[in-house]
């Protein structure tokens, strides 16, 4: 059973992943459509043609590799400056210029003349690249907001689940008590297991960080008071001092763990399924969104402890670069987890929702080939014009993105190169959820 429950998280991975690839290169295409541009291509995947139709003037289809996909636009570079599509050269970077040109003209047909990209305005040609990413954000939200508020996440809550007979700090990780160790606040006060603490102090509290907050920063007598069936009833604990695990400003425990001197109450909360609202929804959302720019920009600084992690013998961080096998790994060892089957439907919606925000923030960035390098361009395209217009200079024309092919091709190279090395990764020691 467990292992039909890991291929199925396999499977669905890879689905979410075709669907996902297969929704930005739609974008693409929709709005290239949109303004006249002729697409002989829409393809998920890349390598040998598996399946495919021709419809109208574009062929779709699928292709055997599912790392991507691509529409192929005709025009995407403009000609030289003598006019001419073709042209040779001996300087291998002028030759990868000249062939690039050269591709995006290869499919042209007459009547193809006012159907090119690069004649497109520039507003037009950043709208084309720029809709591929934002359907994987919109995808993101949707899956996002869909879980969150139709089912929601297991969240700490404010209910006592268990009542600690005696006070164990934290750092000395025991469980059982021993002789000599004082009863908790919370027993002597008379705290029982299925009890709802709803004010402390007198503050109403309706979330576990602001109860636990408060619990942290008192030490001595206070007042709890809790929902017991029908009748609210005030317990009069009195805090006491003790090493706790320490949190960050969002009340997550810090990894590694720390101990801290606070407050101490001693009962353990109750974990509960939780609908968002719209309003947490959207904050939860922005964190995610910040959390992976943030990601983004430190990439370069775990390329050392990534490579350790494969080549040599060190651990892999848990929030260390996964690419897509290792996603599917983690899909698959999500369907066997323990818990409710609500939950881990959340928890694979959220694995989605984490690729198609990586997905989106990666094809921002303004590099070639990527859709944020042809963005840069057009953006610096409408400048130059704008610019020219302003001074009254002659229009510079379209800005050449065929001459930065030769950096794309480096940075095609990197990419190719970090892909391989988490692919080592994932397969020789990979992140797992334990």
């Amino acid at each position: 059973m467990t292992v039909l429950l890991y291929v199925l998280g396999l499977v669905l991975f890879a689905f979410g992943l075709l669907v996902s690839i297969a929704w930005h290169e739609l974008g693409h295409l929709s709005t290239a459509k949109l303004f006249g541009i002729r697409v002989p291509q829409y393809m998920v995947g890349f390598g040998p043609t598996i399946w495919s139709r021709k419809k109208g003037e574009t062929e779709y289809g699928f292709k055997a590799i599912p790392a991507g996909g691509y529409i192929r636009m005709i025009g995407m570079f403009p000609p030289g400056r003598d006019g001419k599509i073709e042209a040779r050269s001996t300087s291998p970077w002028r030759s990868m210029i000249e062939d690039a040109r050269e591709a995006s003209f290869e499919e042209l047909q007459p009547g193809d003349e006012d159907r090119l990209f690069y004649t497109r305005k520039p507003w037009k040609r950043v709208i084309v690249m720029f809709a591929g990413p934002f359907m994987n954000l919109v995808l993101a939200v949707f899956l996002f907001f869909g879980s969150a508020m139709a089912i929601g996440f297991e969240t700490q809550t404010t209910k006592v689940a268990g009542v600690q007979k005696c006070v164990i700090p934290q750092s000395t990780k025991r469980e059982a008590c021993q002789a000599g160790d004082p009863v908790s606040p919370a027993f002597a006060a008379g705290l029982k297991d299925g009890d709802k603490i709803v004010a402390f102090n007198g503050t109403p509290v309706e979330d576990w960080n602001t109860l636990s907050d408060h619990i942290r920063d008192t030490i001595g007598p206070a007042t709890v008071t809790v929902q017991r069936g029908d009748q609210r009833i005030d317990l009069h604990p009195t805090l006491i001092k003790n090493e706790v695990y320490k949190k960050d400003a969002d009340g997550r425990v810090v990894q590694p763990l720390q101990t801290v001197p606070a407050g101490y109450l001693g009962f353990a909360s109750k974990n509960e399924v939780v609908p968002l609202t719209f309003g947490q929804s959207v904050t939860r959302m922005s964190d995610q969104l910040q959390a992976g720019a943030e990601s983004v920009i430190a990439l370069p600084g775990k390329i050392p402890a990534l490579w350790d992690a494969a080549f040599g013998d060190g651990e892999r961080a848990q929030d260390s670069p996964v690419g897509v096998v290792g996603a599917a790994r983690i899909s698959g060892e999500l369907m066997t987890v323990d818990a409710p089957p609500q939950t881990i439907l959340v928890w694979f919606m959220n694995l989605l929702v984490m690729f198609n925000v990586s997905l989106f923030l990666f094809n921002m960035l303004p590099l070639l080939p990527l859709d944020g390098g042809h963005i840069a361009g057009a953006l610096w395209e409408s400048i130059r014009r704008h610019t020219a217009k302003i001074f009254r200079r002659p229009d510079p024309g379209p800005f050449d993105v065929a001459k930065l092919m030769p950096a794309a091709y480096v940075v095609a190279g990197v990419f190719v190169c970090f892909t391989l090395l988490v692919l080592v990764a994932d397969i020789v020691n990979p992140v797992k959820l334990t």
